[in-house]
């Protein structure tokens, strides 16, 4: 294997080890927005204030551009859902495309 192979297959695995990082804060904001909507947080708390503002901010721009989809069905939103799969199916393209074999 070339240094060029190697160089391609350490930023292969890094864009899909980056596409589960970003799964799994979307999944944390779903998780933890709900909890704390059912009234279950500590009110002036600063950890949780920090850690709902970094989820967020960090997940809240992909699923922007999912919400103008008509993905609500009563008062279920699966825009989270579909996001997710947009973004698995997208990272799974781009793995493949960066690692494939010259």
């Amino acid at each position: 294997m070339t240094v060029f192979g190697s160089v391609r297959s350490e930023i292969a695995d890094f864009v899909g080890a980056f596409v589960t990082v970003y799964v799994i804060v979307i999944i944390a904001w779903v998780v933890l927005s709900f909890i704390f909507s059912m009234g279950v947080r500590v009110p002036y708390s600063r950890w949780s204030n920090a850690v709902m503002d970094f989820l967020r901010d960090t997940a809240t721009p992909w699923l922007n551009l999912f919400r103008r989809l008509p993905l609500r069905i009563g008062p279920l939103d699966l825009t989270p859902i579909v996001a997710i799969i947009a973004l698995q199916l997208l990272g799974g393209i781009l793995v493949g495309v960066i690692d494939a074999p010259a």
